[in-house]
């Protein structure tokens, strides 16, 4: 039987009030921040420097640019019955700490517990970069992923765990290398139910 899908009419967001400087503004900032660092941004090491770290911006914080409701608004509603836990364990992220604009890395596991249907595998990954792609904490960002999912599936539950290295924490400050920060956030019966939080680190935590 083909699977019946339903397309979700996403919210739309917020109007972005910010002026977005032009390319060669940011250029000239980054020139500036060469010069404050000591080094002289004409010299043929650096001279296209400014360049690139624009377009690397563009990409670092790509996510400013797209919306999550859009990437959830296909939902495929013909599960045979199912309506157990989905889970995606694993998914690999960098974003931003948005104190220091240093990365930092790590792996996401997200879970939801469905209702009316299910969405892609690769959307979950998919969102979690939506909003990685962004300044942030790694407290927001899990928030942010949870809400997200929540609002788009109106699933029974959904749970959330970031695991990851700040190099904030690692290059400067008390420069403490492999540590790792985790967070973790719950809706619906994960919340609900402790046994059903344990059931999700179990499986995120289990190894291949």
């Amino acid at each position: 039987m083909d699977a019946v899908v339903k397309t979700l009419v996403p919210a739309r967001p917020r109007q972005n009030r910010l002026v977005r400087p032009s390319r060669e503004e940011a250029e000239e900032a980054v020139r500036t921040l060469i010069l404050w660092a000591g080094d002289d941004p004409s010299r043929e090491g650096l001279l296209d420097t400014p360049k690139r770290v624009a377009k690397a911006y563009e990409e670092f914080f790509s996510g400013y640019r797209q919306d999550a409701a859009d990437i959830m608004a296909t939902v495929f509603e013909e599960t045979e019955g199912y309506e157990d836990i989905v889970l995606v364990r694993d998914i690999p992220f960098a974003s931003h700490c948005e104190h220091h604009l240093v990365p930092f890395v790590g792996k996401a596991h997200v879970a939801y517990y469905p209702t009316a249907g299910v969405i892609g595998l690769s959307k979950l990954a998919r969102v979690v970069d939506v909003f990685a792609k962004r300044m942030q904490t790694q407290e927001a960002l899990t928030a942010q992923i949870v809400e997200a999912i929540d609002a788009a599936l109106k699933p029974r539950g959904v749970a959330v765990m970031l695991e990851a290295e700040h190099l904030c924490m690692s290059m400067r400050g008390v420069q403490k290398p492999g540590s790792s920060t985790v967070t973790t956030q719950f809706t619906g019966v994960f919340h609900d139910n402790p046994q059903e939080q344990i059931r999700f680190l179990t499986l995120a935590r289990k190894a291949g």
